[in-house]
């Protein structure tokens, strides 16, 4: 076969639950349970496309101009996304990252972002994949090695299915008080009630027309401190789980309308963030994270039904 085009490609499995991580950036290429799919992934020679499954470090969705200001001075990160003018998804997603640990049902592999233009700070992060009776669980930590104070935010992209080919027949529950509205770059301009427009998902609603590249804030939590997104196939027969713990105060949902043809709409990319986008020039959410310090954020995946 010829050689990955993503690395080395670690599979984890418990029962009939099997997920693939990837040297290249850390990222979850797939997750499947018997011949289910879970996700709309990547195959092992593909490249990765639309972010999938990628780890969003040190920071999430896009920064406005690239540019931010922090302790003084100012910063320009390179224009990842030059149709829109913004700094997208981090530093992190196209770097080979070390597997430190490789089991049946567990990998864990580290990184360092070393200063550089735009970021000149130091962390080590550390992502830890886990597969059990619960599904998937994620914890990414991110600790400071340099001498003075980062900002920090996280994320992750994966793509949720829940057994239909289209997400406009899937029905959709997400436990948000608020919503981002955006400009035409991504970028938000005020948070809103849900409540009473077509973003109020706190009840299950068919997908069907809505286009979503959306920010979500102000999440309903359950008795174990966990937010919990849904998607759900039609007959209410199987579905699956996103749930954000520790960490992860932020979703976004991006139904893949700007896609290329054949990959628009096939799921819908269910993002655990700890901050909204342009984080880094707001403020909001935004972790400073000072000389010796670390940050965890724990998420994960949890498929239901036959």
């Amino acid at each position: 076969m010829p050689e990955s085009s993503t690395g080395r490609q670690l599979t984890l499995r418990h029962g009939p639950h099997s997920v693939v991580v990837v040297e290249l950036g850390a990222a979850l290429r797939s997750y499947s349970v018997g011949e289910r799919a879970v996700l709309d992934g990547f195959a092992a020679q593909d490249r990765i496309t639309g972010g999938r499954g990628q780890i969003l470090v040190p920071w999430p969705n896009r920064i406005r101009d690239g540019r931010y200001r922090w302790n003084g001075g100012d910063q320009q990160l390179p224009l990842t996304e030059p149709t829109g003018g913004n700094a997208i998804h981090g530093l992190l997603r196209w770097t080979s990252w070390h597997v430190v640990e490789s089991s049946d049902s567990r990998a864990v592999l580290e990184v360092s972002l070393w200063p550089q233009p735009g970021y000149p700070f130091h962390l080590h992060v550390r992502a830890e994949y886990a597969l059990g009776d619960g599904g998937l669980e994620v914890a990414v930590t991110a600790r400071n090695l340099d001498t003075s104070a980062a900002p920090y935010g996280f994320g992750q992209h994966p793509y949720i299915t829940a057994g239909t080919a289209v997400v406009d027949q899937a029905v959709l529950t997400v436990p948000a008080q608020t919503w981002l509205r955006t400009d035409e770059r991504g970028l938000p301009v005020a948070a809103e009630p849900v409540a009473g427009t077509p973003y109020d998902l706190r009840t299950p609603q068919t997908v069907g027309a809505r286009q979503l590249d959306t920010p979500f804030g102000d999440l309903d939590r359950d008795t174990d401190g966990r937010a919990v997104v849904r998607l759900a196939h039609p007959s209410g027969a199987l579905g699956t789980d996103v749930w954000l713990g520790e960490g992860a105060d932020y979703v976004q949902l991006y139904t893949g309308d700007t896609l290329p043809p054949g990959e628009r709409r096939r799921a819908i990319a269910v993002e655990p963030m700890t901050c909204p986008p342009d984080a880094f020039r707001s403020g909001t959410a935004l972790v400073g994270l000072g000389p010796g310090e670390w940050h965890t954020v724990r998420w994960g995946i949890r498929p239901w039904g036959t």
